[in-house]
């Protein structure tokens, strides 16, 4: 457990808060039609007198809502207005709220199993559905047991009424992701689908069988009950005699680190390519996507020359919705924008890059594929590596940085 941080306890001030507005270029969003068996699509978040409906593209305004935090790599929000985050060297905080100037207070939690190496350590985070009644929330994180590496897992914890501290009341929800003892290719973004199961993008963790096994949870998309750790109703191998291939809703992944869902409830997952290829991917229900750097087994190691979408050797492989080509950007979180209030970028998919050190801005077309990527000037290689994207309840879009040292939370709005 960290002792307190007393810069992080104080209020930002107004010098931290200021912004730069942008004119920004895009185009209307076209979500898919909702395919069949889909979930209902979730109710637009709710709008402030700032989200009006308006036409044409808004312009765009950052604010700073926190800093002087480490690789904030979730945030997960709360029925007061509060919200968590996760850093990735292993804290939990509360903010105040998702506006400028909120004061951070860290959450006491028992985390000395985390294991903080590499890429992996204290990931992704998701409040559950029925927080104001239950006061759970899931985080992602990579175990280890008398300091080695053991895999990475799924834990829900119980904050307290006073939001001082948490407890964990599933521990774990689900373990036995695979690990790689340098944390590389952790994964580990969840997300909840429009019909309440929990969605889990994962990693390969560098091993080239793992992405086409389907006995594996790495390189995969899980779809898993929230409540139970189980399966979630209606998987694709729901009737397979193997545990973790019940929980499999794609695969043939590399390291998915965002997964987001939209007005349909489509869900779109973001992963790193190796030296060319990021892909933005449709997710579709037992879906192979492709990667395969064993080449069928026939090769060792991990052989990253292979194509992202290898339909040569998967013909029937899903073709990615976005390719970034080269140089690669390194994508992270996404997350859909909704609401009047963005105007013509109602629907867009915003995606953070950490190498690319900016924000993407996604058009989906009418067949499901990206249209059109722009790149909005504030958040090119201003802020440095951005790592989570997620929809506040307001519309406000919420953007963390990963640069290690005075990491921020961004709040960003149409103005």
């Amino acid at each position: 457990m960290p002792p307190p941080r007393s810069a992080r306890d104080r209020r930002v001030g107004l010098a931290a808060i200021a912004a730069a507005v942008v004119g920004l270029a895009g185009c209307a969003a076209e979500p898919p039609a909702r395919s069949e068996g889909a979930p209902a699509p979730e109710p637009a978040p709710t709008t402030t007198a700032q989200a009006a409906p308006r036409t044409g593209t808004p312009e765009l305004r950052v604010e700073v809502v926190a800093d002087g935090l480490e690789h904030v790599w979730d945030a997960g929000f709360l029925p007061d207005g509060r919200v968590l985050i996760t850093e990735r060297p292993g804290r939990i905080s509360l903010l105040s709220s998702a506006q400028p100037g909120a004061t951070v207070t860290p959450v006491t939690a028992d985390l000395a199993d985390v294991y903080v190496r590499g890429e992996g350590g204290l990931m992704g985070l998701v409040v559950h559905p029925d927080f104001a009644q239950s006061r759970r929330f899931t985080t992602c994180q990579t175990h280890a047991e008398a300091g080695t590496a053991t895999d990475i897992r799924l834990v829900t914890w119980e904050l307290a009424a006073d939001g001082a501290s948490a407890r964990r009341v599933a521990d774990p929800l689900l373990a036995g992701l695979p690990i790689n003892s340098s944390g590389r290719h952790s994964g580990c973004r969840p997300t909840l689908a429009a019909d309440g199961a929990l969605l889990v993008g994962t990693g390969d963790t560098a091993r080239g069988g793992i992405p086409q096994d389907l006995t594996s949870l790495g390189g995969k998309v899980l779809r898993i009950d929230l409540a139970t750790g189980g399966p979630a109703p209606g998987n694709p191998f729901a009737n397979v005699e193997n545990p973790a291939q019940r929980l499999v809703w794609t695969f043939g992944h590399r390291n998915v680190q965002g997964v987001a869902i939209d007005a349909n409830g489509q869900a779109y997952s973001a992963e790193h390519g190796p030296s060319t290829d990021d892909e933005v991917n449709r997710l579709r229900a037992g879906g192979n996507y492709g990667w395969d750097p064993s080449q069928g087994g026939t090769v060792g190691g991990y052989d990253e020359s292979v194509p992202m979408t290898d339909l040569e050797r998967f013909p029937d492989a899903v073709p990615a919705a976005w390719r970034s080509g080269s140089p690669v950007e390194a994508i992270a979180g996404t997350a859909f924008l909704r609401g009047p209030q963005w105007g013509d970028l109602d629907g867009t998919l915003a995606v953070a890059a950490l190498r690319g050190q900016k924000l993407l801005l996604m058009r989906i077309g009418p067949d499901g594929n990206v249209a059109e990527a722009t790149e909005p000037a504030q958040l090119n290689d201003t802020q440095g590596r951005l790592r989570a994207v997620r929809l506040a309840p307001d519309g406000a879009l919420i953007v963390t940085t990963s640069n290690g040292t005075s990491d921020k939370v961004l709040r960003v709005t149409p103005v």
